[in-house]
């Protein structure tokens, strides 16, 4: 078994508009845990269907049961705003102890 670098290490989502399902490719343990979890809980809507001894694993989901969320990156304002916020909750906390 060769040692596979981060880049060689990827996940990767595969379907086709004719398809009702998604086929997930992953080495990534978080969300090949969050992905083995889901298919004990719902074995109906998600499946493992291959793993490689390099670690990878493939899981098979309905389309229904996948959303890819993009979020916009923060504005500076908003994040000294976060900041702010977080520094104050610290010295709260401090100031109870």
């Amino acid at each position: 078994m060769s040692h596979l670098t981060k880049y060689e290490k990827e996940t990767i989502l595969l379907t086709s508009e004719g398809d009702n399902t998604y086929s997930i490719y992953t080495f990534n343990p978080g969300l090949k845990r969050k992905l083995a979890a889901y298919a004990r809980q719902y074995p109906d809507q998600c499946k493992l269907t291959a793993s490689t001894k390099e670690g990878s694993e493939t899981y098979e989901l309905s389309k229904a049961r996948v959303s890819i969320r993009l979020i916009a990156p923060y504005s500076e304002e908003r994040k000294k705003a976060a900041g702010e916020r977080a520094k104050q909750l610290n010295a709260d906390k401090s100031s109870q102890s």
